[in-house]
């Protein structure tokens, strides 16, 4: 039993594959650049700024252990809005383009 080949350029040149690829593409780099400036400005300041890293917000808790607590949380935040976006947006977009495969529209 031979199995039907895809034409990998026709598929990668749909229109919805396009604009999948697109959008996807731009919504994760903000959300990457909005991690890695978070990620790496908890040791930039922790080396440059040391006094205001042991300023105390409330308590024992410090500006340092304070941004890790952002950070984690901002973590999870990230991830619930990925899992929304992909949920409400992507996983439909997709769902036309595999459809428009299975149809046989891509060729």
């Amino acid at each position: 039993m031979t199995k039907k080949q895809n034409d990998w350029a026709a598929l990668a040149k749909m229109p919805k594959f396009v604009e999948l690829h697109s959008k996807k593409k731009a919504f994760l780099l903000s959300l990457w650049c909005l991690g890695s400036i978070m990620f790496y400005l908890l040791p930039i300041c922790a080396g440059y700024a040391p006094d205001f890293m042991k300023v105390k917000v409330f308590g024992r808790l410090n500006v340092c252990y304070f941004f890790c607590l952002i950070e984690f949380a901002m973590t999870w935040a990230i991830a619930l809005y990925y899992t929304h976006k992909s949920n409400t947006y992507f996983d439909p977009l997709t769902r036309e383009v595999l459809a428009e495969i299975a149809r046989g529209e891509h060729a």
